[in-house]
């Protein structure tokens, strides 16, 4: 572990190198790249620090241990019982922050919450959970915008669709997606008894236009006479220029300007987003059935959680959590349901990881 520490810590330092490096400061793409993976490095980086120092102490104790004066060995046994325990817990916390993490967990997401069975009071369930992400999302200091809005026929809603960034937005919110179910005496009813509705969340990661990634190996170029109006320049200079993109077979060119190098700009930037649209379709494709294996038909069967609220309890089924503080939960504090999830995911990964 201490190896591979190392080298991350190494990393670091030559990443800090770069950031003052004259010819990374004007190139702003380069240097929002660098000065990124330096900030992810940041924490390991600090608690490798902190483990060496520890690692260092604690040898300097036990070797305080073998001294003849009792005083010192006697200070040496207190500070091995402070320090062994903090390398224990650091040790922990060290491997899952070694983890790799996935890349979309950075990402803003598209978030959908949807009625399922139950008719009313699914839908006024719909808006319960909306205020409850509302809430946490103001929490988090995210930002959220409205993408589709329907509203259900006495209230909350039939469908309600947004756009949520920020910080780590999809890492914290992939949790959420699936069936929940609520249980509790909806307005609707006059005899008080206790009613099962469902809602569906899906949280999807959203692509962006730099997920577009084109290697100039995989592009083919050619350059021909423009036609057209233009006069002789264009008749006599070869400036159109066509991009053909070799794993996809999608082409873009322009003779739109009067140089060479202007077309070549014009073009790229024609197929760069050629490329993004067709991968946003086939990504919007993959976002529909995921949708579908995700909340299956928002039925309750399928539920990830339930919410019940004659015993303000809420439990999460797929790691066998129960709360009972619901009234807090439905006020947007959504951390510890969140971050159990989180712990459960980095556990299961950490087992993983072992098995290879």
């Amino acid at each position: 572990m201490l190896d591979k520490l190392h080298a991350i810590y190494e990393r670091y330092n030559y990443l800090q190198e770069q950031m003052s490096d004259p010819e990374v400061l004007s190139d702003m793409d380069r240097y929002t790249s660098i000065s990124k993976e330096y900030k992810d490095l940041e924490e390991i980086v600090e608690a490798y620090l902190e483990y060496k120092d520890i690692i260092g102490n604690i040898q300097t104790s036990r070797e305080m241990l073998q001294e003849s004066d009792p005083d010192m060995r006697e200070m040496a046994n207190q500070e091995l019982e402070e320090l062994l325990p903090q390398k224990e817990k650091l040790e922990e916390r060290i491997k899952v922050l070694l983890i790799p993490k996935d890349p979309e967990d950075t990402k803003d997401v598209i978030f959908e919450i949807r009625s399922g069975t139950g008719g009313d009071e699914a839908s006024i369930f719909a808006g319960d959970l909306y205020r409850m992400y509302a809430k946490y999302f103001d929490n988090q200091g995210w930002k959220t915008e409205a993408v589709l809005i329907n509203e259900g026929t006495v209230g909350g809603y039939s469908k309600i669709v947004l756009e949520v960034s920020g910080k780590d937005v999809y890492g914290r919110l992939k949790f959420e997606s699936g069936a929940h179910r609520v249980q509790r005496v909806p307005k609707t009813e006059s005899q008080g008894r206790v009613h099962t509705s469902a809602a569906t969340v899906v949280v999807m990661p959203k692509l962006e236009m730099e997920d577009v990634n084109i290697l100039k190996s995989d592009l083919k170029t050619d350059t021909f006479r423009s036609s057209g109006a233009g006069g002789q320049h264009v008749n006599k200079t070869e400036s159109g220029v066509r991009f053909t993109h070799l794993p996809t077979g999608i082409v873009a060119e322009s003779t739109d300007g009067r140089s060479q190098i202007k077309n070549r700009e014009i073009a790229l930037t024609r197929l760069y987003q050629k490329i993004y649209d067709s991968q946003r379709e086939e990504h919007e494709s993959k976002v529909a059935a995921a949708r579908r294996s995700l909340v299956g038909t928002g039925d309750r069967s399928g539920k990830i959680r339930t919410y019940n609220y004659p015993q303000n309890r809420v439990t999460d089924h797929r790691i066998n959590l129960t709360l009972y503080n619901l009234d807090k939960i439905m006020e947007g504090q959504l951390e510890g349901v969140i971050e159990s999830l989180q712990v459960a995911e980095n556990a299961e990964k950490m087992r993983a990881q072992e098995e290879v």
